[in-house]
Order: structure tokens, then C-alpha cells, then sequence
């Protein structure tokens, strides 16, 4: 450990307060705290969204590069990438406490920060209801508990008009491509192939692998899919850039093509498990039920 990491470590630890708090984060760890943090660190994208929407901005005193939504969140100083976080910028932040997740975040980062002595609470969302799990945490984590309990409540109407709206339709055989080459898609572990599934879609690749499985262009021309989209990875800190049709658009033979059914979606309103679910899941609906929404 470098003298500057040791210095500002100790003064972190001397900032605490005496009362001890214990919590329990969504990997069941127990996390102890000398008290309600104030100083909160997020290396995971959803989260700090949460936190703008909650209000707790103020509570917020570190992100990671690709926490980037709201726009105001760029104010915030940035300790690095979700992958290899600075931890002498983090330990300089003086947090109480670091969000991660074990999905994003290594497992090296989370060991380091424990032996660091900065409490580390851990998220975990793959489905709807972790969702609306970890913002009622959030409300709980930042003293917002009454803003969360309304933030769910219009993320699960919201919900829920979707469900109504697309009832009525059958369900189109949907393609969803997370990444081209290898071809990437959401497997029976994604919380993507449920939201296909709410949007009144039915996932080719629902019961494939666990989260998002490799896959085969011929394995998707064969499940002849009626919808595809694929996943724009324009938005935020993501270099990746815009889909390009030009391969899909050689398949004359796929329904989605005869009918003129390929388009893109924004990756950042689909991958992100925080309170903009419900916006991603419109677009989705939309995109795969646009009659339900005339």
C-alpha cells in the first residue's frame, strides 16, 4: 500500500462515527457501518442512476466512468472503470460506503476494498423484481426511503400498462443481438429475455445459456425470427458505436427482413437494471407491438 493510500485511509477511518449500523446487501453479506453513510461511492451505473432519481445526489461522492446518465452525474469525480477502479482516487473520496456489483465489478476489487477496511455493499439484479429490490435499497442506503417507495410504485404501473397494452397481440419471435461478431444475445439469465417477454416478445434465445450466451447467425436464421434488434452502443462511455444492418440485411430469407423488421435500441435504457426499466421497456414494446401504441 502506497503512503499516500495509507494516509488517506486513515483519515477516512478517523472521520467515523461511533454508532454501528448493520446491513445486509443482495449477495446476503452482512456490511457494518460506524453509522448511516453519508459518503457514497457507486462503481455501478444503475445505482447512481437511482441515487439522481431518489434526489440523494448529495450523498454521492464518487462514480465510475460509465456512470454518465443524468448529464448532472459528471460533476461527480470519477475513480476509473467498472473493471480497474483507481483505489487510491477512491480512498481519497473518503466514503463511507462503496456500491458494487458482481456483475461489472472483479472480485480483486471488492477483496482490496475489504482489506482496505471500506465497507463494500454488493448489488445483484437479473430480473424485474430485483429491480424494484434494489431501488427500495437505494431509498433505504440514502435516507430516501419515501422517494423509493414512489419511484417503485411508478415503475410498477408503468410496468403494468405495458403488460395491458400488449395483451391482446400475439407474440412475434424476437431476436435480440447484444454484439455482432461473436454474435452475443440474451440467454434464459438475462433480465433482457424477461423484458422481451413483458413487451409482448417471444426471445429465440430465451432458453440458451445462462446470461448472454454466443450464438450462431445460422441458429438465428433457423429459429426465423419476426423482429430483430439490435443493441446501439453509441450512448455513454461504451466505444463500441452504432449496429450496422448490412449483415442482417443480406438475409432475405428471415421474416424480420421480408418484413422490414430491423432496428436498434438504445443499450444504455436496456442494460441497466435502475429506475430507467420502464423507459426501456416502452421502447421495447414499441418496437415490437407498435400497434399497441397508435
Amino acid at each position: 500500500m502506497s503512503r499516500a493510500l495509507a494516509v488517506a485511509l486513515l483519515v477516512a477511518l478517523a472521520a467515523w462515527p461511533a454508532a454501528a449500523v448493520t446491513l445486509r446487501d443482495m449477495l446476503g453479506r452482512d456490511v457494518t457501518l460506524p453509522a448511516p453513510p453519508r459518503r457514497i461511492v457507486s462503481l455501478v451505473p444503475s445505482v447512481t442512476e437511482i441515487v439522481f432519481s431518489l434526489g440523494a445526489h448529495d450523498r454521492l461522492v464518487g462514480r465510475t466512468d460509465f456512470c454518465d446518465y443524468p448529464p448532472a452525474v459528471k460533476a461527480k469525480p470519477s475513480v476509473g472503470g467498472m473493471v480497474n477502479p483507481s483505489l487510491e482516487t477512491l480512498v481519497a473520496l473518503r466514503p463511507d460506503l462503496v456500491v458494487a456489483t458482481d456483475e461489472g465489478n472483479r472480485e480483486e476489487t471488492v477483496q482490496q476494498l475489504e482489506r482496505l477496511r471500506i465497507p463494500t455493499y454488493l448489488v445483484h439484479a437479473s430480473r424485474i423484481a430485483e429491480t424494484v429490490d434494489l431501488i427500495t435499497r437505494v431509498g433505504e442506503l440514502t435516507g430516501r426511503q419515501a422517494e423509493a417507495r414512489r419511484l417503485v410504485a411508478e415503475t410498477l404501473r408503468r410496468i403494468e400498462a405495458v403488460r395491458r397494452a400488449v395483451a391482446p397481440f400475439p407474440r412475434p419471435r424476437v431476436l435480440y443481438v447484444l454484439w455482432p461478431d461473436p454474435l452475443i444475445v440474451p440467454g434464459r439469465a438475462s433480465m433482457l429475455t424477461e423484458l422481451i417477454h413483458v413487451a409482448g416478445g417471444a426471445s429465440i434465445t430465451a432458453g440458451d445459456g445462462d446470461a448472454y450466451p454466443r450464438f450462431s447467425l445460422e441458429a438465428a436464421v433457423a429459429r426465423a425470427p419476426e423482429v430483430i434488434i439490435l443493441a446501439d452502443h453509441s450512448t455513454g462511455a461504451s466505444t463500441a458505436g452504432r449496429p450496422s444492418p448490412d449483415q442482417w440485411q443480406r438475409l432475405a430469407s428471415v421474416p424480420a427482413i421480408r418484413a422490414g423488421r430491423l432496428h436498434s435500441a438504445d443499450l444504455s435504457l436496456l442494460h441497466r437494471y435502475g429506475a430507467r426499466v420502464p423507459e426501456g421497456l416502452e421502447m421495447l414494446a414499441r418496437i415490437i407491438h407498435p400497434e399497441a401504441f397508435r
